[in-house]
């Protein structure tokens, strides 16, 4: 089974998930960075995806580093390299008969050149699209492991449980 690695081109996400969007039109690009890399994390556990996401330094000059962040990959580029440059050439290494890569950007471009190298591409509306699809379906999931773990761990009997319920309802007739 091939591996999934998603590339996503952080600050195209940013311009383009509303709320991360205003955090940035606020002067609160940080901040952005911060929910961005927040989100895509629980997603990347949930979807047992890998994501790298990979920030431009038009907006941090002379930062260029790589560092790991809430088990994502985070990769600030060198001063005169784009977010863009960066993905094509990684896309060329990593797209491999083992690693499904897919390419996160609502740059056109970028898209093209992406697919011409093998990789699926999905627009910044698409992934927010999946990632607040996949929010939803964790707050499900764990509404019901709540639901199943309080039954779980009830002090009374199934016999008891039943008792106190026909109980109930007769103090509910009266």
């Amino acid at each position: 089974m091939k591996k999934d690695l998603l590339f996503v081109d952080g600050y195209n996400m940013i311009g383009g998930w509303p709320h991360l969007a205003r955090l940035h039109r606020n002067d609160q690009l940080a901040i952005a960075r911060d929910e961005l890399l927040h989100e895509l994390s629980e997603f990347a556990k949930y979807e047992d995806i890998e994501i790298r996401v990979v920030f431009d330094a038009q907006f941090v000059p002379g930062i260029q580093k790589q560092y790991t962040r809430y088990n994502l990959t985070v990769i600030f580029t060198k001063e005169d390299e784009t977010a863009d440059s960066y993905i094509e050439k990684a896309v060329g290494e990593e797209n491999l008969h083992t690693t499904n890569v897919i390419v996160a950007t609502s740059d056109l471009a970028e898209q093209w050149l992406v697919f011409q190298r093998g990789a699926s591409r999905k627009s910044a509306r698409d992934l927010y699209k999946e990632v607040h699809f996949t929010k939803n379906k964790i707050r499900v999931d764990t509404h019901e492991y709540n639901i199943r773990n309080n039954r779980r761990n009830s002090p009374l009997s199934d016999e008891q449980e039943l008792q106190l319920r026909m109980y109930l309802e007769d103090l509910q007739q009266k």
